[in-house]
């Protein structure tokens, strides 16, 4: 299977209602895939597959019922797992039931693929599966700093980041008994047009438009970490289910430390405006300290490198953002968009 050419191959996309999985659907769709997008519109929604909406079979099913896992699975080729319950910061710090969740959902998936004789699973994992301790100091994220093979080998962020790693050990499972295809890829920071307002740069670029001065920052805006344009994500995701099958974790993320300052200064240069005050908000979680890619695995087994810069990506987030928000809506709801999946 080629990089640019999926005909013939019957793709499934749990979560492809979503941010991250709308692009990819509309990749696979470009690439030449038969794809059927399964999603319970928790947060996804079925205006951000609008570009291929009549191309695509969309089913509207909840993953943790055995039943429709194996009907979203059936006449399957490769399973692209994104589905998951999950926000920002703020959001996984405060539902973490909601985000254990996905242990239940991820071995349903990957059970009922099995079941149905699916070829190949790749599973959006995430960086919440680096070791916190490790993220105080700009060091960055090599995949082997995780490891099931020592004593005291992980110690994931938060309880989000604690159920990817069981997705990964899960999957890593199915691989060694069954002998499935599997690759797992570990999302940094992804942002881009459709991700909703909790995330660190959708939640800066909404504070914006609305105007609010003083400005809100989550911390002393010094915290870093390695934003990755959404489309370098979906092609990461694509690569790894045409090169990798032993389930080997895959890093998806710039190798920039870029501190939420300076994401505010690129968004407030965007929109030509800037706040007369800044209001740095300390007793908000923020995560780590400091959060980046090591690229090496990524660029030794895909041949994968991100090509889109900052400036780009903020450039064209906040063209969707201001084409498809109006300012009063954003101004009078800023507090739920910013809180709400």
């Amino acid at each position: 299977m080629s990089r640019d050419d999926w005909r013939g191959e019957h793709v499934l996309v749990t979560g492809g209602a979503s941010f991250i999985g709308s692009h990819l659907v509309e990749d696979l769709v470009a690439a030449g895939a038969d794809v059927r997008v399964a999603d319970d519109f928790s947060s996804g929604t079925e205006a951000n597959l609008t570009a291929v909406r009549d191309e695509i079979e969309v089913v509207d099913v909840d993953l943790k019922e055995k039943r429709d896992a194996l009907d979203a699975t059936a006449g399957i080729d490769t399973v692209f797992h994104l589905a998951a319950d999950h926000g920002g910061r703020g959001y996984i710090s405060n539902y973490p039931a909601n985000c254990a969740t996905n242990m239940a959902l991820d071995n349903i998936v990957f059970e009922s693929a099995v079941e149905n004789g699916v070829e190949r699973i790749s599973f959006a994992s995430s960086a919440c599966t680096y070791p916190t301790d490790i993220q105080q100091d700009r060091k960055r994220l090599r995949e082997d700093m995780v490891s099931f093979d020592e004593r005291g080998g992980a110690y994931a962020d938060e309880t989000y980041g604690w159920a990817k790693l069981m997705g990964e050990r899960s999957l890593m499972a199915f691989e060694e008994q069954y002998d499935i295809d599997a690759s797992i890829v570990r999302v940094f920071t992804a942002y881009g047009p459709r991700e909703n307002e909790t995330h660190a740069i959708v939640a800066l670029l909404a504070k914006a438009y609305a105007g609010q001065d003083p400005f809100r920052i989550w911390g002393d805006g010094e915290q870093t970490r390695n934003f990755t344009y959404v489309r370098d994500i979906t092609r990461a995701l694509r690569l790894a289910a045409e090169n990798v099958t032993d389930a080997t974790p895959v890093n998806a993320g710039t190798a920039e430390f870029i501190s939420i300052n300076e994401v505010a200064d690129a968004i407030f240069e965007e929109l030509n405006w800037e706040p007369a005050e800044r209001d740095y908000m300390t007793d908000k979680p923020v995560g780590v300290r400091h959060r980046a890619a090591d690229p090496s695995r990524a660029r030794e087994l895909l041949d994968f490198e991100p090509e889109y810069s900052l400036q780009e990506g903020i450039a064209a987030t906040v063209d969707w953002y201001t084409e498809n928000r109006s300012r009063e809506y954003v101004r009078d709801n800023l507090e739920t968009l910013l809180h709400e999946r």
